[in-house]
Formats: C-alpha cells, sequence, structure tokens
C-alpha cells in the first residue's frame, strides 16, 4: 500500500494534482501488477495537510513509532534531525542476497557442503575450506573474478556472512585439498544429485574443448613437475597457443558427470581409453563419444573402436558422396518422436564395411531454414540490381563473395559476371532440417541416437557457458598444473549448480540471476545496533525461489544489540 500522485492537465495549460491511497493487484489474465485505488485524498492544493498528518500519526501509533510533520514540528524535538531513520539509524550500504542466497540452497542440496566438509574433517584440514570453495564457485555464477578478486572484492558486494573470516590462503589451501580429492568429490556428488533430482543417467556425453593462456611459452616438465598441462596446440577457435585440454562427461540433461584437465597437445581420440577407464565402476550404463563433425574421419572412427569405445558422430552431409548418393535419397518413412523430431535408420554396406546412419529431420528447423536462405536470396538480388557493374573484381562483388553468408549462393559466369547460383538454392533445400549421425553401437535404439545430436548441443551449450557466456572458465590466473585443474572442477562445480536451476525453472540462468539479484539487504547501524533487513521481494523473484524449492530468507535478515556500557 502507497500514497500514490497523480497528475490532469487543465484545457488553459495549469496542472492539477491529486494524492491517492493505491495498492497493487495481480492481474488475473495477463498477470501484470495493476494499481488499484483505495482511497481518494483530492487535489493537493485544497488537501488539509493537518489530516494526513493525524493518519500517519495514528498509523504510528499501532507500529509504536513517532512521526514528526517536518513542516510544522520543532526541530530540536526530533532525535536526530538528519535521519529519516527510527532510532536515529544510518545505512551503511546495501548488498546482493537473493543470488547467493539461491546458490548456498543448492549447493546444500547437492551434497557439496556436507560431501567438503567430511573431506576436510577426514584429512583434518580446516572446514572453513567448504566456505571457501563455496565463494569461488558463487562468484562464477554472479560476476567472475580471479582468486585475489573474489576475497578482496566480490565478497563485499554479496550478503555471505558465513565467509566473513575467509583469508586469501584458504581460498589456494582450499583449491589444493579439491584437487587431491577431486575424483571422490564428483563422484559422491553426481550420484547424490542423480538420486535427489532423479536423473537418467543411462546415456553419458562427452566431448572435449580447450583453453588458452596468454602466454608465449608451453610449460618445461623437466623445470617443474607441477607445470605440465599448458602446451602448444590447436585450439576449438581455431588459434595455436599454449593451452589445456578440458573433457567434460554430462548426462541428457547436461548435468556435469566429471571433468578432466589434460595437456594442451592431447587429440581427442587418446583421451576416450582415459576417460572410459575413469568411469568404469560408476554403473553409468554406457559412456557414449559424442562429438561434431569436425572429429569424423575415416582415421578418427578406427582410432575409437581400438580404443573400444563406442561413438555418435555427427556427418558432413554435402561433403561425404555416400551420405548424398545412399543415405539422403533412402525411401521410407520416418519414425516421429517428441519435440517435433524423426528419424530413420540406414544400413549401407556389410560385413566390416557396414555403417549405420540416422537420418534425422525436424520440420520446424526446415521451416526456420527455408525463411532465412529465402530473406538471403532476396538480399542478394536487392544489392545485385543496385549495381550496373555484375563484374566479380568490383569491390561490392569482392565483399559478397568472401562473405560466409553470401557466397555459398553466389556463382562467376565465364565472362566474369556475378550471378545468383540457383542451382546451389535447389540444392541446399535437400538438407533443410536434416542431420545424419553415425554410430558404430548396434545397441542403441533409433530414439536415443535421434537425441543423440541434441545431447551433443546440450553438451556445446555447456562449453558455451564454461567458457563465455555465464561461468567464463577463462582466462586463467595460475600457473601451477594442480591449480588449474582446481579452477577447471569449481568452474564445472558452477555449471552443475547452473544446470540444476535451469532445469527447475526451465529459464537460462542470466534470466533466473536477472531476477534474483533484485533481492538485496541493507545494513543499517547506530551505536547501539547492527540491522540488516531484506527488501521487498518481487512476484519474479518469488516465483523462482518456489520453483527451485527454497524458502526466502526473513525480512528481519539480522539484528544485534550492543549496548554501551
Amino acid at each position: 500500500m502507497y500514497l500514490r500522485t497523480t497528475k490532469r492537465k487543465n484545457k488553459d495549460g495549469s496542472v492539477v494534482e491529486y494524492f491517492q491511497l493505491a495498492h497493487n493487484e495481480r492481474h488475473p489474465v495477463t498477470g501484470k501488477a495493476v494499481a488499484k485505488i483505495i482511497h481518494n485524498f483530492g487535489r493537493t492544493d485544497r488537501l488539509d495537510r493537518e489530516q494526513l498528518v493525524r493518519l500517519c500519526r495514528s498509523i504510528a501509533r499501532v507500529v509504536n513509532l513517532t512521526v514528526l510533520d517536518p513542516m510544522e514540528a520543532d526541530q530540536s524535538q526530533i532525535p536526530d534531525a538528519r535521519s529519516p531513520l527510527p532510532g536515529n539509524l544510518k545505512i551503511d550500504r546495501t548488498v546482493m542476497l537473493g543470488t547467493v542466497h539461491a546458490i548456498e540452497a543448492l549447493w546444500e542440496k547437492a551434497g557439496l557442503k556436507k560431501t567438503l566438509i567430511d573431506m576436510a574433517r577426514a584429512n583434518k584440514t580446516l572446514e572453513v575450506y567448504e566456505r571457501a570453495l563455496f565463494a569461488m564457485t558463487a562468484n562464477r555464477l554472479c560476476a567472475p573474478e580471479s582468486k585475489l578478486g573474489v576475497w578482496d572484492r566480490w565478497l563485499e558486494t554479496v550478503y555471505l556472512p558465513s565467509c566473513d573470516e575467509l583469508k586469501l590462503r584458504h581460498m589456494y589451501e582450499a583449491m589444493d585439498l579439491l584437487y587431491e580429492h577431486a575424483a571422490e568429490v564428483e563422484k559422491t556428488v553426481f550420484f547424490h544429485v542423480a538420486n535427489l533430482f532423479n536423473l537418467e543417467v543411462d546415456l553419458i556425453f562427452y566431448d572435449t574443448t580447450t583453453a588458452s593462456f596468454a602466454t608465449d611459452y608451453e610449460d618445461d616438465p623437466s623445470a617443474n613437475s607441477d607445470t605440465t598441462l599448458r602446451h602448444f596446440g590447436h585450439s576449438k577457435e581455431g588459434t595455436w597457443s599454449p593451452q589445456v585440454v578440458v573433457a567434460l562427461a554430462v548426462t541428457r540433461e547436461g548435468i556435469p558427470v566429471r571433468s578432466w584437465v589434460l595437456p594442451g597437445n592431447t587429440t581427442d581420440t587418446s583421451t576416450v581409453e582415459k576417460v572410459r577407464a575413469d568411469l568404469r565402476g560408476w554403473n553409468l550404463g554406457r559412456a557414449l563419444f559424442v562429438a561434431d563433425s569436425g572429429m569424423n574421419s575415416e582415421d578418427n572412427r578406427a582410432e575409437l573402436a581400438r580404443a573400444c569405445g563406442k561413438y555418435l558422430l555427427a556427418c558432413r552431409m554435402a561433403n561425404v558422396s555416400e551420405i548424398k548418393r545412399e543415405v539422403l535419397s533412402k525411401r521410407g518413412r520416418y519414425t516421429v518422436f517428441k519435440d517435433n523430431l524423426q528419424a530413420k535408420e540406414v544400413i549401407v554396406g556389410d560385413g566390416e564395411r557396414r555403417k549405420r546412419y540416422i537420418l534425422c529431420y525436424n520440420p520446424k528447423e526446415a521451416e526456420r531454414q527455408q525463411k532465412h536462405r529465402a530473406a538471403i536470396v532476396e538480399l542478394l538480388e536487392t544489392e545485385l540490381d543496385r549495381h550496373p557493374d555484375k563484374s566479380a573484381t568490383a569491390q561490392w562483388a569482392i565483399e559478397l563473395l568472401a562473405s560466409r553468408r553470401f557466397k555459398r549462393y553466389l556463382r562467376i559466369t565465364k565472362a566474369g559476371q556475378v550471378r545468383i547460383d540457383r542451382t546451389a538454392i535447389r540444392q541446399a533445400t535437400k538438407y533443410d532440417g536434416k542431420w545424419v549421425i553415425e554410430t558404430n553401437d548396434d545397441t542403441i535404439s533409433l530414439e536415443d541416437a535421434a537425441l543423440g545430436y541434441k545431447g551433443l548441443m546440450v553438451i556445446e551449450r555447456c562449453f558455451r557457458s564454461l567458457k563465455r557466456t555465464q561461468i567464463k572458465m577463462t582466462p586463467m590466473y595460475h600457473w601451477l598444473s594442480r591449480r588449474i585443474e582446481s579452477h577447471v572442477k569449481i568452474c564445472v562445480l558452477a555449471l552443475m549448480i547452473e544446470r540444476i536451476a535451469e532445469r527447475a525453472c526451465g529459464k537460462p540462468w542470466h534470466r533466473i540471476r536477472r531476477a534474483l539479484d533484485t533481492m538485496q539487504v541493507t545494513k543499517l547501524f547506530n551505536l547501539n545496533q547492527r540491522v540488516h533487513l531484506r527488501n521487498e521481494i518481487s512476484a519474479e523473484t518469488r516465483n523462482i525461489l518456489k520453483k527451485l524449492k527454497i524458502k526466502p530468507p526473513k525480512r528481519l535478515v539480522y539484528l544485534e544489540n550492543t549496548p554501551q556500557k
């Protein structure tokens, strides 16, 4: 409930102001907050202000506050005329509460707090290391900083009283402890999360990415045995620099199972045997190597088979003659699955030459690609009409031919003229909404294989969140191998919490965080008291907390009476 001011402009140009007592109600259809007028006080220039003062005093008596009219009261009667707050309270600062409150609740639900405290006790180390690991993980989900930045700057901006006693050394020591027991922690936490959220663990998706370092030199193992990870290699972004390889196994929902940090010159295929060995005994059903078309070559497939690995690889449809000739042209009905997904199996060859392909089709995606291509062709037609000189050596033509977006639909005639390639446009329609997957696993069902490509997209999204959009695993401010590995593990723990929240809310993390960030705590103080008050919770924030099954914090977060002696 609040006092609302409205204005109305008269014909003569004068403006009249009104006071109204109102409160917000949620519209039953739109769901938006709508102001409902409870009482009209009338025009402000004709209103008896003493009536409002009497109303305020009446309300103040109920809540045991003293309210004086600053326009009429003697300022000497007010305890501190400079402070409008009761009890001479002064505002210290306002800090973020909502996001770290949700992260800490999910941290405990995932079993991380108990697991890390038990680990610290078993190794007779400080339990505060659990708080250090939590602070570093929460920071990756809020505003990623270096470890020094977390301790020196970020902790001051959020409401985490349990981390007040943290020292910078606690963070580095906690990272070393996590490095020594990472496999045990990952296994314990994953199965706790799988049981808690009833996750499907019969199919595990695996892929790799790279993390580069801003240095000109790779690690020299002979100089220090603890710096052996950073080696020159081709990154996933196409650069050549010192890097490490990060491997990640996730469930269908994108919940991390386990992560690995490997030397930067490690090839994808050489990681499979180690990963399968590490996951052996976890009772995960099957670990399936899922990768995009860049991994799909004859040598790589042979290497995967020799490593006793089962793979699911995307194929380049337009560049493989066997796929164009026998897979895409295969007649037969598609089997329709959920989420607008259709698929059919195509077997090519016999015996050792036998290959199992899965042709998938998404009608909605086909429609989207058709509209996108039509828009590009329209732009090209407009551009060609604008230029009387159609020579391929003209500057505008060179720019179009160099564009990855436009060049596929252009051709150069024998006379050196630029034209729209209508044949290429017709050929492109054959691939709309389709993708082809190759697998050597005959036990995997058609549906699981078809959904495998979506699983690949899930793990690629996980890598995007790790590296660029949310968690920002790079840049890394470490050079010791154990610290690099621990940093990656902390980022993967943050990814687990992010995916749990996204799965529960059905929203991306940036939208969840934006709503949670509106919940804040204001710290107030005077000579005798320390008071921490939470602000009002918006409907969107309350809805997110409800979906996460997290209770909102109390309005009075903290109260300390410290009477003077």
